[in-house]
Order: C-alpha cells, then structure tokens, then sequence
C-alpha cells in the first residue's frame, strides 16, 4: 500500500564544464562511501533484501487496494493495476535506475536536485520528501494496531490503544536500528509470509471464477478522486530506496535488477489477487473498502483464512514502517553528507552502524503525529510529495541535457524528447492530484513549503557564523 492510508521552477545557472574527464571526475565519484570523514557502512545491502525494501517502499502487498473497486467496480480497477504502472511506475522506477546508478550516494533525489540546480532546490527536495516520508510513517503504527484490534478488541480505543501504538513504534524502530541487513532480510521474511494467504485465496478461488464479473462496471456512483488517488498511493514511492544507495552492493548493477524486480512482483501481487477474488464472488461494490480482502477470505474458504488474511496484513504494515523508516533515516543522512543538514545527523551507531539520529527524528516525529486525526495531513503529505516528485522529472531531464558526458552505468534508451514525454504524462497526473485538494490541504501544504525555505536560510546561516558543523566538499564542487 504504497504511502499509508489513505513549484515554481528554477532558472539555473550554466555549468562550468572543461571537458569529459572532468565532468566525470567531479560527479562520479570512484565509491559511492562518503568522502567527508564520516563512517562508511560496514554491511552492504544485496540484491534480494533490496528487491523487498523496494517493493515495500511501494506496495506490501494487495492490502489496500480494495477501495478502487469500491470507487469505480471491478473493470476500471482491474484496467488501473494494468496499465497505470505504464503510467506512472515505470517511468518513476527507470528514472530512479538511472539517477540512483549515475549517483551512487546516499540521499539519491536530495543529490539529483542538488546537481540539477544548486544547493535551495536540493534542500527544498529534501523538505518536501522528508516531511512527506516522516509523517506518513506515522501512519503504520496506527494502521497495525487498527488491525490487531480485530483480533483482539481490548485495542480498539482508550489507553490500551496508545500503548500499544507507542510500543508498536518504539519495537519497530528498535528493529531497524539494528542494522540494514536484518531490515533488508527481514522484509524478504515479511513479504512472503503477508504474501502467503493470497496463495491459497488465488488457488481456492479458481475453480469457481466467473470471467464475466471481470466488466463489471459496478453499480456505485463513480468516485474518480478516490479511485485515482487509490492507485496512486499504491503504485509510487519507487525512488525511495534511492536514498540508501551508497549502501548497496555494486549499486550500478544492483539498483536496476531490484528496480525491475520489485516492480514485477508488485504488479502481480496487485493484480492477480484483484482479478481472483472480483471473479470468485457476487459484486457488492459498497463493501469494497480498506481491508474487505479478509471478508473476501471467509467468504471464498472460511474463518480460517481470514484470519491469515489479517495476520498478513498486519505483518506487511511492518514491512512498510521498515522501509518507509529505512528511507527517511538515509535520506538525513544523505543530506547531511552534501552539507544540506549538519555533520552531527550523519552520525553512525557504533554498534550497529546505522545512522541512529536519523532513525530517532523519524520516530519522535511518528509518535507526536500519530496521537492525532490526520487525514487532512495525510493528504497534505500527499501533495508535498506531487511537488517533489515534479522537481524530481525536471532534474532528471536537465542533468540529461546539460551533463551529456556524465558516466551512466544504467541510461533509460531514449533521446531527449522521448524523455519528456515519459515524464510529461505521470506530470499531469501530478498537477490533478495537487488540484483536487482542498483548501486546508493547500494551507497545510504552503505552510511546510514555507518551513522549507526557512529552514534552508536557518543552515545557511549556521555555516556562515560557524555555529554548527557541516560538510562543505558538496559546495566546493558546486563553486
């Protein structure tokens, strides 16, 4: 499930290039460990854990997807899992091959703004990206207790709830302290056990499939803004494991393989499960809601699968806390090696070697939001990660332009104004789902905007009265 729950562009400056040699010199660095002093990562991240952080960062499963047959019945929502991929995810997902591949750090779109346009424009990316990743992460605790309450109700409010959400965060927390390869291995763990029921949902299913169901076009009133952002928040996040490159073994060769790996299961864990359970049963377009798939279960095998079905879905929100954590601790630390954020936020467990202040931020940030309704704030989130995200297709095309000599280990197969299209597309799906907020969305959205900018003059002037300590050697290859 992708998330959760449910810009103005620069004029930059003209690059100062001396030749091939230099561009590549300068830009490619000959490892992707950090040149600042700061401690390297002693465990790389293979290529299997990496296919699952992925898919987590995005998917984690059918979960969720529900709600786009209830939005728009059964032939819209099967016609979005097959061709908005082609839309959007992989566009999103070749963008990130190639980016993450070029620059092999962590931080992946902090930096790719950064070289684009400077310095304000690779802070704003971090802004918006970051404020988008860390309040949505506080949505997992509350969506996994959500659902162990239905196992056992003692957790559906008052005290026992927030207990249990506030040691839900810390122990999930803890756990990707621990280390990137136990997180890494544990999503493999975590996906193919949520994955496990809809094994047996697809299997049982097919006997008693009716083709037929598959055109339905549902006797609801279309909810279109519903339907769109369902797919949406199901199908993106694809550049956020971008943000932990520097800690993936042989990244050039790995990033692209998990990229389109992870985008191979997603599709199918999205679309076969879909296709089996609206062919297996009556449509009753107004049950289709977050979690009916456990419904579904009882009604296609029994009790008993349901409660796997649950159990399941419990333990993919897991998997999605861990990426979506895993992402937002790497993206400060990134930041913190270009010199977008102090010295002191890159700092590393000594037992762990895990960037500890950038898991901590995330949590304490988790654990405040959580407490509160924000579906308002969800969708703001939502809208912060739409101005990234267009940021994002307008750096990819100008380094293509302006740094032609730049070594590509992986370079998408298209000229310029082939690019542009592939980009303009999932941009005007961007500029909808920014139009269709509402007017509290756009205050809440222009307000953390406005944090971002501030917040960028802030560390501008701690560097210039030397009050913190930052590194520099991303601003002298800028000068």
């Amino acid at each position: 499930m992708g998330g959760g729950p449910f810009s103005s562009f620069p004029s930059p400056a003209p690059l100062l290039i001396k030749g091939e040699e230099d561009v590549e010199q300068l830009l490619n660095p000959p490892s992707s460990d950090a040149g600042d002093g700061s401690q390297t990562s002693k465990n790389k991240l293979a290529l299997l854990p990496l296919i699952f952080l992925i898919y987590f960062e995005v998917a984690g499963g059918p979960y969720g997807e529900e709600s786009a047959v209830g939005a728009a019945g059964p032939l819209y929502a099967i016609l979005g899992f097959l061709i908005f991929p082609f839309i959007w995810s992989i566009p999103e997902a070749l963008i990130t091959a190639e980016l993450a591949t070029t620059f092999p750090g962590n931080g992946g779109f902090v930096i790719w703004a950064h070289k684009a346009f400077g310095p304000f424009w690779g802070s704003m990316m971090g802004s918006w990206k970051l404020l988008s990743g860390v309040i949505n992460l506080a949505s997992y605790p509350v969506l996994c207790v959500d659902y162990l309450k239905l196992l056992f109700p003692i957790f559906s409010s008052g005290s026992p709830r927030y207990i249990a959400i506030f040691t839900s965060t810390l122990l999930l927390s803890f756990l990707n302290y621990t280390g990137l390869s136990i997180v890494g291995y544990a999503a493999v763990g975590l996906g193919l056990i949520s994955l496990s029921p809809f094994f047996l949902l697809i299997g049982i299913s097919i006997p008693i499939i009716e083709p037929s169901r598959w055109l339905s076009l549902g006797n609801e009133k279309k909810n279109w803004p519903l339907f769109f952002n369902t797919l949406f928040w199901n199908l993106n996040f694809w550049d956020n494991a971008s943000t932990l490159a520097g800690e993936v073994e042989n990244p050039q060769k790995t990033f692209p393989k998990a990229l389109f790996s992870a985008g191979f299961l997603t599709c199918l864990a999205y679309l076969i499960p879909l296709m089996a359970a609206t062919g297996a049963t009556p449509l009753n377009q107004a049950n289709w809601t977050e979690g009916y798939y456990a419904d579904l279960a009882e009604m296609i095998a029994g009790k008993w699968l349901k409660y796997w079905v649950e159990i399941g879905s419990v333990l993919s929100v897991i998997g999605l806390y861990e990426a979506q954590l895993t992402s937002c601790a790497y993206q400060i630390l990134g930041m913190s090696e270009i010199g977008v954020l102090p010295k002191v936020c890159g700092v590393r467990s000594v037992w762990f070697d895990t960037p500890w202040i950038g898991i901590l931020f995330p949590t304490v940030v988790a654990l405040g939001v959580s407490c509160l309704g924000f579906v308002s704030i969800i969708s703001a989130v939502n809208f912060l990660y739409s101005l990234g995200m267009l940021l994002e297709f307008l750096s990819f095309l100008w380094l293509r332009k302006k740094m032609p000599f730049l070594t590509r280990p992986y370079k998408v197969p298209m000229g310029l104004p082939g690019l542009i299209v592939m980009c303009l597309l999932p941009s005007v799906f961007l500029v909808y789902v920014m139009f269709i907020g509402t007017p509290i969305v756009y205050l809440m959205s222009g307000s953390m905007t406005l944090l971002g900018v501030v917040w960028y003059f802030l560390m501008n002037l701690c560097k210039s009265k030397k009050w913190l300590e930052f590194n520099d050697d991303c601003d002298k290859e800028d000068d």
